[in-house]
């Protein structure tokens, strides 16, 4: 009988645990100077030597180092991105995705399939911000790991859209502002400010710090308001987070500070009507949000449909995006 692929993906959670006790550890930093053994790697990290040694050789077939004799490992180009201080790194998106709190919540994915309540909720008895705000070492990995996202995808949005054209952009739920400034630096004489709740903007001053004469940051939830004024509002990766219902609301309210001239610009992937084995990306991040937030991800028409019933009007799309096929989702308040 042949090997079924599907068994292979079946023990995906294997692959992705030993990545996860890798960041967790720290153990790329850990061999940022070079070869080491595992029982230096061990006192270093303050592992068991032993079951280190172990991980070692599963991260060797993983490709993310490489054993350069028995007991001798170094990073390889891939595995330097576990490293938490270089600038490509994706630690925190493995220490958030892997970690214990999303792995327990995937772990309920058949009740959410039974009942349709979202596996965050049924788990913890909070939405996952709620929970966040609760968590202070769990918020800061989640928005270290939305960094990490938004520093891989914003040259392209960037270079896809003349954010010239403005005098200010306002980045909604922008976290620590990591996207505004990437637009700031390749926009001279923009400004613009970031908008999200207090424990989102704690890294903001530091993030901005070098285009902090162009930048603010205003705290508040966009529930209630938005800040107004800006030319252009931008939303990434908010949207797909709710419900039609939550979903509304926000962009209602970013068209209640929107001048009549304003652009909202949403920054997201569209699911395509048929999925294919290609869309695995946006197909796993639609379950993820099933499980974790009660959102989803939105084909075109659905996005249209959307803008549309909280009072904007010309909505067009881009072209999918390289390297995380996000599109740039554009329209301007109706009449």
């Amino acid at each position: 009988m042949s090997r079924s692929p599907l068994l292979d993906l079946a023990f995906g959670f294997m692959p992705a645990q030993v990545l996860h006790v890798a960041a967790e550890i720290g153990l790329a930093d850990a061999l940022a100077a070079g070869p080491r053994t595992s029982a230096e790697l061990a006192e270093e990290t303050g592992a068991h030597a032993p079951s280190l040694y172990r991980l070692l050789r599963g991260l060797t077939v993983l490709g993310a180092v490489e054993q350069k004799d028995r007991d001798l490992f170094a990073l390889t180009a891939e595995g330097r991105r576990l490293r938490s201080d270089v600038p490509d790194s994706i630690s925190a998106l493995i220490k958030l995705f892997c970690g214990p709190d999303v792995w327990r919540t995937w772990g309920e994915l058949a009740e959410t399939v039974r009942t349709g309540e979202y596996a965050w909720g049924h788990v913890t008895g909070m939405t996952p911000f709620e929970y966040f705000q609760a968590e202070p070492e769990l918020s800061a990995t989640f928005h270290a790991a939305m960094a990490e996202h938004t520093r891989a995808v914003a040259p392209g949005i960037i270079a896809a859209h003349d954010f010239a054209q403005y005098g200010t952009v306002a980045d909604i739920g922008g976290g620590d502002g990591t996207l505004l400034a990437e637009i700031l630096r390749a926009t001279p004489g923009l400004r613009g400010l970031v908008f999200d709740q207090p424990a989102g903007l704690g890294g903001a001053s530091r993030t901005l710090a070098d285009v902090a004469d162009r930048a603010e940051a205003v705290a508040g939830d966009f529930f209630e308001s938005v800040p107004g004024g800006a030319d252009a509002y931008v939303l990434k990766s908010v949207i797909h987070d709710w419900d039609d219902e939550r979903a509304t609301v926000i962009l209602s309210r970013c068209r209640a500070a929107m001048r009549p001239d304003a652009r909202i610009l949403l920054l997201e992937q569209t699911m395509p009507d048929i999925v294919t084995p290609e869309t695995r990306g946006v197909v796993n991040n639609d379950l993820n949000m099933l499980v974790a937030t009660g959102g989803r991800e939105r084909t075109e028409t659905e996005f249209r449909t959307l803008l549309e019933g909280a009072g904007f009007t010309g909505v067009t799309l881009s072209d999918p995006i390289p390297p995380g096929a996000y599109r740039i989702i554009e329209a301007g308040p109706a009449v």
